[in-house]
């Protein structure tokens, strides 16, 4: 690891950081993790090996991003969260191939305290409450209120 231009932080020279990102203290980036334009990375973070954070994301304080997450364009991620291997939060409920998307309204949030488990898939709009545990594997295709346990395909909250 080496440290680029930002104070007591841990990135990986093969780690992509854009333009305009903050990256707060003692955070650290691992091999190959892409980090977009005008990312806000709180402090105390781990971000995983190959995970994807879009432009515009912005992530709170002591998260852990997990190896192979993938979070797109607007997400807002609060403090203390955990966010497993795999997990994607989609950006497009109906996808094609050349038809020009218009995503400007697409909006996620994970609460403070949450957990989400390996390989769940988050749809688009999609809002996690705070200290909610999703179970690993879910397809989230609706709101999760706060304090909730959900898991399955399609998400059950139990």
């Amino acid at each position: 690891m080496v440290e680029k231009k930002f104070k007591n932080v841990k990135i990986h020279q093969s780690a992509f950081i854009g333009n305009n990102v903050s990256i707060g203290e003692n955070t650290t980036i691992w091999a190959n993790a892409f980090i977009g334009d005008n990312s806000i990375i709180g402090k105390n973070n781990t971000i995983g090996h190959g995970a994807f954070i879009d432009r515009n994301v912005k992530v709170g304080s002591n998260v852990i991003i997990h190896t192979g997450a993938q979070i797109y364009d607007g997400v807002i991620i609060e403090d203390y969260c955990f966010i497993g291997p795999a997990v994607c939060f989609t950006n497009d409920k109906y996808p094609q191939s050349g038809k020009k998307r218009n995503l400007s309204n697409i909006k996620w949030s994970v609460g403070k305290g949450s957990s989400i488990g390996a390989n769940t898939t988050i749809l688009p709009d999609i809002n996690i409450g705070k200290n909610c545990l999703i179970g690993a594997g879910s397809l989230v295709n609706k709101n999760i209120p706060d304090n909730a346990t959900a898991f399955g395909n399609p998400i059950k909250i139990k």
